[in-house]
């Protein structure tokens, strides 16, 4: 890791968790010690002044996690580079929601991206259109550190001469905290008078700076606030927050920290009735305090991850991954609250399923970059064939003359290889199947019902 130029605060962070992984650790959390986490405040009862929201603002800074490629889409560049609505990418409408939020407010709120070696020219290109975006002292993006897969008989560094960069991997995104203090933009920060960051993923586009938030972090003294949503069905594998029995403290149980004698209880939504958003509010001198406190090392829980060391290839050697999760953090502030936010501000872009969605007209994109619908009821349930649909270039064929309208749909479930054709309309719950080994034409202006 020196040798690769990584910083000395991130090869102590990798040295803890590779001892404790080698120590036995797995960083499972047992059902019998936690508690459901009770009643929590809700975003839509938050009402603070227009001023408290304005002040709070004006200290606040946006972090953006855009590490990610959009190789399950089969798309090499950055996940956030990819037209998504109206023929603009994650980044371009996230400069506009942040260009927005400073006109509403007359706030300077500053844009930061975490960025990955492969994500960072490309994303700032296009970001470098919004000439009005950077702040002055604060820099545009910083980059995540990353550690060597290891392989998993003998716990030594992973080596693939195919590909070297394959034998490297980010630390999962709990590196956040690592990766602000390793590049000195949580000084930078500080010392421009900032006090709170709201962190996000940037293929989330409900996640929006919202004041209201903003203020309730600063009016409550929260050292760490997480949003999360009422989970549903879909939402059984969500990491849910939780209440730890020894010290009372919240704290979030990701499905990879799920013991498999417990799953039942995981996936049971009458019981862990909420999910993590992974929309973040974080008191930077909190976290200052914490992370120097600490040595650099927050002692976030482990999570160990098993993979082959080329993902593309099976039967490539089976590595670990020692990963951290950000929102595993609301453990380590103490006094960390959680908000109940609706659906709107959840809106990740996973799958070409999420895509549909969004691209179709149950979206429409304002002027300030925000997502509004006239849609009534959850989302639409979209399932489409992977073996047809998985892979972007294969989605767009077979959408090539624009998404169907899903606006009253329900339920849409592609199975087979089907192109839709121009003006195509979904009403309700629909299924299509194309016969084995052929092509199925939907023709345009066809409405699909039942």
């Amino acid at each position: 890791m020196r040798a690769a130029g990584v910083a000395d605060v991130a090869v102590k962070v990798f040295s803890h968790y590779y001892r404790l992984f080698e120590s036995g650790q797995q960083g499972t959390i047992r059902e019998d010690d936690i508690d459901p986490v009770g009643e929590l405040p809700h975003l839509e009862h938050l009402d603070p002044s227009e001023e408290s929201r304005r002040a709070a603002l004006a200290e606040t800074v946006v972090i953006k996690l855009n590490g990610g490629l959009g190789t399950s889409m089969g798309v090499t560049g950055p996940k956030s580079a990819l037209p998504v609505k109206d023929g603009l990418s994650f980044l371009d409408i996230i400069a506009r929601q942040i260009l927005a939020t400073r006109r509403a407010y007359d706030v300077p709120l500053p844009l930061v991206l975490m960025n990955s070696f492969r994500t960072k020219k490309e994303s700032l290109a296009i970001l470098g259109e919004y000439s009005d975006l950077p702040v002055d002292g604060v820099p545009l993006d910083f980059e995540q550190n990353m550690e060597p897969k290891l392989l998993a008989d003998d716990l030594t560094p992973a080596e693939w001469p195919d590909d070297p960069e394959l034998a490297w991997c980010p630390p999962g995104h709990g590196d956040i905290y690592t990766a602000l203090v390793a590049s000195g933009t949580l000084d930078a920060l500080r010392e421009k008078g900032f006090r709170h960051a709201f962190i996000s993923n940037a293929d989330n586009l409900g996640a929006t700076p919202d004041g209201r938030i903003a203020a309730w972090m600063v009016e409550h003294d929260v050292p760490f606030g997480m949003e999360v949503c009422r989970r549903t069905r879909s939402d059984r594998k969500g990491g849910h927050v939780a209440v730890r029995k020894s010290d009372g403290r919240l704290i979030l149980r990701d499905s990879a920290q799920v013991h498999p004698d417990d799953a039942k209880h995981f996936q049971d939504i009458t019981r862990h009735k909420t999910f993590n958003t992974n929309n973040l509010w974080i008191d930077l001198d909190r976290l200052a305090e914490l992370m120097a406190g600490h040595d650099g090392i927050l002692g976030l829980p482990i999570i160990v991850n098993r993979k082959t060391v080329d993902p593309a290839d099976s039967s490539s050697p089976k590595v670990i991954q020692l990963e951290t999760a950000m929102g595993t953090a609301i453990e380590t502030f103490e006094g960390s609250q959680a908000v109940v936010v609706d659906r709107s501000r959840f809106k990740p872009v996973k799958t070409t399923n999420d895509l549909l969605v969004l691209r179709s007209d149950v979206y429409q994109l304002n002027d300030a970059g925000d997502l509004t619908t006239h849609h009534v009821g959850d989302e639409p349930y979209v399932d489409l064939d992977p073996e047809y649909f998985k892979i972007l270039a294969d989605f767009e064929a077979r959408f090539a003359a624009g998404p169907p309208s899903l606006v009253r749909a329900d339920r849409l479930e592609v199975r087979g290889d089907v192109a839709f054709g121009k003006d195509v309309v979904v009403l309700g719950e629909v299924e299509v199947e194309a016969p084995a080994g052929e092509r199925r034409e939907i023709p345009d202006g066809t409405e699909l019902r039942g």
